[in-house]
C-alpha cells in the first residue's frame, strides 16, 4: 500500500509515507519495515479510510413542462443520494419564478469518493404560488407539482470533459417527459493546494546507549472528535542527532486549512515497533511558515507538554504549490482501463457442488468470484470509455493442456468482453470449456497485462490499467511474480488481488508492500513504486469497509504518483477536441 495513513510507525517501517512529492531513497533504511496496524485499525473502526474530495454541484434545466395556467412554472430542484434504495436528501435549490429554463444559484455540496458508486437522483418541482414565502426547506414536496426526475452516478459527472452531464427528465415510472436538466460538478480549488517542505532537527536527545538515535517525524492532524489522525511520516535517518529529512508534500486535503492544529512528534526508531518519543509540539501550517521565514526553531516537549525536551526543529524550505488532482485527470480524458484474471485451479473445488468457490447458485446468489467482479467492475466501468475489458483465466486445462493465461471468453480469440455483464457471462460459460487444474501462477497474466499497458504508451499517455486478480490459492511462482511486478512498476498499471476461501495468503501480503519495503526482483532491482493492493475477502466481509473499498481506496494515489513522477499533466481538451455534453439516457 502507498496510502497516506499507512505510516509504518508501529512495527517498523523506515520509509517515508504520506508526504508525496519528495524523491525516495533506495538505500537500506528505505527497504525495511512493517505495517501500521494501529493507524489501520483507527480508520477501520471510525469509517475514516480513504480521502474524500469535496465538490459542489450546480444545476440548470431546459424545456420544462409548464404546469401553470396564466404564467410559467416556478421550478425548484431537490437532489438525493440513493444508497441501497434509501434516499437521503442532500440539498434543495431556490425557487425560480416563471421560468422553463432555470439556472439555479444554490449549489449542493457533497464528497466525491472514488472507491464507491454514488447514485444520485434529481427531482424538479413546480412550487405553488401560495408557498412562495415559505422557506424551501420547509416545503412539503407532495403539495407541489412534479416536473420530472433524472438519475446518474456521481462518477458519470466527474469523468466528463467539462464535468457536466445533461440528463433527460423522466416520470416516477420511468417514462420520458419533456425537458432536460444539466448537473455540473466543481472541485474546490483548495483541494489542489499543497505545501512542500524540508525539515531538520538540531541537538536531539540521544535515546540509544551504544550509538545515536535513529529519528523520524510523524505529523498528525488534530481533530476534536477523533483525536490525532496521522497524515505523514518521514523516513528514518539512522544514527544521527542532527537529521535532515527529504522533502515531502502535505495537501490541503490532509491538513485542512493553515490554522488547523497539527501535532509533530519525533521518535527514535526501534525495529520492534516500540519507538521512543524524543519530543513533540503542536503547531499549524501557518506557524511552520513563520518558522521558515524567521529562520527560528521550535522546541520539543514531553508527550503531555509539561517538560521542555532537548533539541529543536527547523524548516529549511517551505513552498506552496498547486497540484493536479485525480478529478483533474479523469475529467480531461484520462481513463482507468479494467482487466480481470480468474483463478481456475482445482483447489477451488468442483464447480458442480455447492461447497465450491466456483459454484454457480441457481438462485442467482453470487459466489465470491462474482462478488469481486461485480463490485470492482461497477465502480471502474465509468472510468473506461469503451467498456471493453480484457478478461483471462489461469490454472485450467483447456484444449488438452494447462494454461496460465487464457481468454475467459473461450468462444472467441478476443480477450476483451463488453461490459461487466460480459465478464460475468464469459465467467459462467467458461466452465463448459475448461476443467480446473493447477498450479497457481500469476506471472503469465501479469505479463499479459503489462504488455497491454506498455503498448498503450506508443499511442498516448492518458490510459492507466487496473488488473483485478481473484485467487484462492498459494503461489508456486512467487519469485517470477515478484519479477513481473517489479518490471510492471514502471508502467501505468496497478494490480488488485482478492483472496477468496480459507487458504494461507501470507505470500500475497509480501506482494502488497504494506510493510514499507518495496519488492525486489531476482536480479536485485527494486520496484519503482508499490502497485499491488491485496485484500483477503474473509477478513473484510461484515466490517464497516467493503472489500471493494479496501481494494480501491489507494488506486487514485497510485495513479497520481505515476502521472506526477513522469510529469504527465491533465489534457487541456478532450481527445479529438470534442467537449460536447452528452445526453443520458437517450430520448425514447
Amino acid at each position: 500500500m502507498g496510502g497516506c495513513f499507512s505510516a509504518g510507525d508501529v512495527r517498523g517501517g523506515m520509509e517515508a509515507v504520506g508526504g508525496g512529492g519528495g524523491e525516495r531513497s533506495r538505500g537500506a533504511a528505505a527497504q525495511q519495515g512493517g505495517p501500521n496496524d494501529a493507524v489501520d485499525y483507527f480508520f477501520q473502526t471510525r469509517g475514516l479510510r480513504g480521502l474524500y474530495t469535496p465538490i459542489e454541484l450546480s444545476f440548470s434545466a431546459t424545456k420544462l413542462r409548464n404546469m401553470d395556467a396564466f404564467s410559467k412554472s416556478d421550478p425548484m430542484l431537490v437532489v438525493y443520494t440513493n444508497i441501497k434504495g434509501k434516499l437521503d436528501e442532500i440539498g434543495r435549490t431556490e425557487v425560480i419564478l416563471n421560468s422553463l429554463e432555470p439556472s439555479w444559484i444554490t449549489k449542493a455540496t457533497m464528497s466525491y469518493q472514488f472507491e464507491i458508486v454514488q447514485p444520485l437522483i434529481f427531482r424538479i418541482y413546480d412550487v405553488d404560488t401560495k408557498y412562495h414565502h415559505t422557506p424551501v426547506k420547509m416545503l412539503k414536496l407532495d403539495q407541489q407539482d412534479f416536473l420530472g426526475e433524472a438519475c446518474c452516478n456521481l462518477s458519470e459527472i466527474v469523468t466528463k470533459f467539462n464535468q457536466s452531464l445533461t440528463l433527460n427528465l423522466r416520470s416516477n415510472c420511468g417514462h420520458g417527459l419533456h425537458g432536460t436538466m444539466t448537473v455540473h460538478a466543481e472541485e474546490s480549488d483548495l483541494s489542489r493546494m499543497a505545501v512542500e517542505m524540508t525539515l531538520r532537527c538540531l541537538n536531539l536527545e540521544n535515546k540509544d546507549v551504544l550509538s545515536k538515535s535513529d529519528p523520524f517525524l510523524r505529523i498528525s492532524k488534530l481533530v476534536e472528535t477523533a483525536g490525532s489522525i496521522p497524515i505523514c511520516k518521514t523516513e528514518v535517518v539512522t544514527n544521527n542527532l542532527n537529521p535532515v529529512w527529504r522533502p515531502f508534500t502535505l495537501t490541503s486535503q490532509q491538513y485542512g486549512n493553515k490554522d488547523n492544529p497539527l501535532l509533530v512528534e519525533c521518535f527514535d526508531f526501534d525495529s520492534s515497533g516500540n519507538h521512543e518519543l524524543i519530543g513533540a509540539f503542536q503547531t499549524t501550517v501557518a506557524q511552520l511558515e513563520n518558522l521558515y521565514t524567521s529562520k527560528s526553531g521550535a522546541n520539543f516537549y514531553s508527550r503531555k507538554g509539561q517538560r521542555k525536551m532537548k533539541g529543536q526543529l527547523f524548516v529549511d524550505r517551505l513552498e506552496e504549490k498547486v497540484q493536479h488532482t485525480f478529478m483533474d485527470y479523469i475529467s480531461s480524458g484520462f481513463e482507468l482501463n479494467f482487466m480481470v484474471a480468474v483463478d481456475f485451479t482445482a483447489s477451488n473445488g468442483d464447480p458442480r457442488v455447492p461447497q465450491s468457490l466456483h459454484y454457480i447458485d441457481p438462485s442467482g446468489r453470487p459466489n465470491s468470484y462474482q462478488q469481486a467482479i461485480l463490485g470492482v467492475g461497477e465502480v471502474l466501468q465509468f472510468y473506461d470509455n469503451d467498456k471493453r475489458f480484457p478478461s483471462w483465466g489461469f490454472g485450467a486445462r483447456t484444449q488438452g493442456h494447462v494454461s496460465h493465461c487464457f481468454n475467459l471468453n473461450t468462444t472467441t480469440n478476443d480477450c476483451e468482453v463488453v461490459g461487466v455483464e460480459g465478464i460475468m457471462s464469459a465467467y459462467t460459460s467458461s466452465f463448459y470449456n475448461v476443467s480446473l487444474a493447477g498450479p497457481t501462477m500469476f506471472g503469465p497474466v501479469i505479463n499479459k497485462a503489462a504488455e497491454i499497458a506498455s503498448q498503450s504508451l506508443q499511442y498516448s499517455n492518458n490510459k492507466y490499467f487496473v488488473l483485478l486478480i481473484i485467487t484462492d490459492g498459494v503461489l508456486t511462482d512467487i519469485q517470477e511474480t515478484k519479477d513481473c511486478i517489479v518490471r510492471a512498476s514502471d508502467l501505468p498499471l496497478s494490480i488488485l488481488i482478492v483472496g477468496v476461501g480459507n487458504a494461507d495468503f501470507n505470500q500475497m501480503e509480501i506482494l502488497d508492500a504494506d510493510n514499507g519495503k518495496r519488492l525486489e526482483s531476482s536480479t536485485g532491482r527494486i520496484a519503482t513504486r508499490d502497485i499491488v493492493q491485496f485484500v483477503p475477502m474473509r477478513e473484510v466481509q461484515g466490517g464497516q469497509i467493503s472489500v471493494v473499498q479496501s481494494l480501491l481506496e489507494e488506486l487514485p494515489g497510485q495513479f497520481l504518483q505515476y502521472m506526477r513522477t513522469r510529469g504527465i499533466t491533465p489534457q487541456k481538451q478532450a481527445p479529438g477536441g470534442h467537449a460536447s455534453v452528452p445526453v443520458y439516457p437517450p430520448q425514447q
